[in-house]
């Protein structure tokens, strides 16, 4: 009987070091590419260089980034764009020629070593898109397969969202609508192509969510006291992390693919955020960061209580703060250097820098909710045309948005598009913030405490 228990704890002994051979810990990093102020490619590859990112993840196959990765060390994950998916699925050729013009001219010189089918295509794509999805991924594998590349691994970004139910983490079960037409038959093709589920892990939202019941140590991977225990398993838990990858693990092994390994595509933490925003802010960005960094490099590998022992391969986002993202201020602001190149905080991505010799951070502002009213204004000197089309967008959405800047109305004087678009962003945040609705426009608009009605004009506001 002791025998038998040395075996299977020798098989996973074994397929444990063939795995940490293969997949370093080191973490890699998101490169994206959506703000008019970032640094070229050419450019960008030094400084990702710098950071001691071990692999990096694009989110298309620009030529230029894969030819300035050429001759590097660094693997790279490329990607499929949403847009094209249905083409990819349906027509073998059609698949053939984006592999034959976005992988053939750089490989194997640039380390081309993931691609990935859509991102996030259950969370950001209509549902006509999700039965497109695993074909899309198999004629994918075909196409590098008839070009002979045979180590490029294939696969596709999920969020949390996947999930119908992850707590406790034995719990974890995919939503009913996709579980048996859509996560079945990917794992299935993810199984039988030994690739990885990759997986979008932000403890930072589910924090903010709910920042009275999940305690901000627990999210940021510092907690020392703080522990949860599933009721199911009897695993314990002192992260937040840990708790929802351990989710996904249990959810696959419901549908019958307990084996799968997770490849952490997305982690990360914003650095700054709207008014609105708890707890986005560099000492928690660092905090969670090095954390994470700290957690995955841990010799031998700690993995996460219903795995333990695991390699986990990893993304962290991003790499620049993108002044081009839409939605709230945090999707602006997951950099680990600002545009310009330096660092919002020191990091090493291979753990090898002691933390005493990290220049001190500033301390967090943010960490409880703001109380009090909030506004939201044009941006001064931005260009006229888009604010104006900003404007006619705010009042075209009913609700009488507008009324108050009509002619004649209370608020029309100053007859100004500053003053009328202010208030018709102010007007519509209010009304639309809780169904989605934010105080952006394309970078036109911003936050503000400062009240900015004026005499008998008063503009609405949110209030928290």
């Amino acid at each position: 009987m002791a025998m038998l228990l040395i075996i299977p704890l020798l098989v996973h002994s074994i397929l444990f070091t063939i795995s940490s051979a293969v997949f370093s810990p080191q973490p890699g990093i998101c490169y994206g590419q959506l703000g008019n102020n970032l640094p070229p490619p050419w450019k960008s590859v030094e400084l990702i260089k710098s950071l001691k990112a071990k692999r990096v993840k694009i989110y298309d196959a620009t030529p230029e980034i894969l030819h300035a990765l050429k001759n590097t060390t660094i693997q790279v994950s490329i990607m499929v764009p949403n847009e094209i998916i249905f083409n990819v699925s349906t027509n073998k050729t059609f698949s053939d020629q984006w592999v034959r013009k976005n992988v053939v001219p750089f490989y194997p010189h640039t380390l081309i070593r993931y691609l990935l089918v859509g991102n996030e295509v259950i969370s950001s794509t209509k549902n006509d898109t999700w039965q497109h999805l695993v074909p899309a991924m198999r004629n994918i594998k075909r196409s590098l397969r008839s070009f002979r590349i045979n180590k490029v691994k294939v696969g596709t970004p999920s969020a949390m969202d996947v999930l119908e139910s992850s707590f406790p983490p034995s719990n974890g079960a995919f939503r009913k609508d996709i579980a048996a037409p859509i996560m079945k038959p990917m794992l299935k093709f993810l199984d039988r192509t030994k690739s990885f589920f990759f997986l979008d892990v932000y403890p930072f939202f589910a924090w903010a969510s709910d920042p009275t019941n999940i305690k901000l140590e627990y999210a940021l991977l510092e907690s020392k006291n703080i522990t949860v225990t599933d009721s199911g398993t009897g695993l314990v838990y002192s992260n937040l992390f840990d708790q929802m990858v351990d989710a996904v693990y249990f959810a696959m092994k419901r549908v019958g693919y307990p084996n799968i390994r997770i490849f952490i595509a997305e982690t990360g933490w914003p650095n700054k955020g709207d008014i609105d925003q708890i707890g986005a802010n560099i000492f928690n960005a660092a905090a969670y960061n090095r954390n994470f960094v700290k957690k995955v490099m841990t010799k031998p590998p700690v993995g996460t209580p219903a795995r333990p022992g695991w390699v986990l391969p990893s993304f962290i986002f991003a790499l620049y703060n993108e002044n081009q993202k839409p939605g709230p201020g945090t999707e602006r602001h997951f950099g680990l250097l600002f545009p310009n190149g330096s660092m919002v905080y020191d990091i090493d991505l291979s753990w090898k820098t002691p933390e005493s010799e990290f220049r001190a951070l500033p301390a967090p502002e943010n960490n409880a909710p703001y109380k009090g009213k909030i506004w939201c204004v044009a941006v001064r000197g931005a260009n006229e045309t888009a604010v104006a089309s900003a404007l006619s967008y705010a009042c075209s959405q009913g609700n009488n948005t507008c009324y108050p800047i009509r002619a004649g109305k209370r608020c029309f004087k100053p007859d100004s598009l500053y003053w009328h678009a202010s208030y018709a962003f102010s007007s519509y945040w209010a009304q639309f913030r809780k169904t989605g609705g934010t105080c952006y426009f394309d970078g036109l608009a911003t936050q503000t405490t400062k009240d900015p009605s004026y005499g008998s004009c008063k503009f609405p506001s949110v209030t928290l």
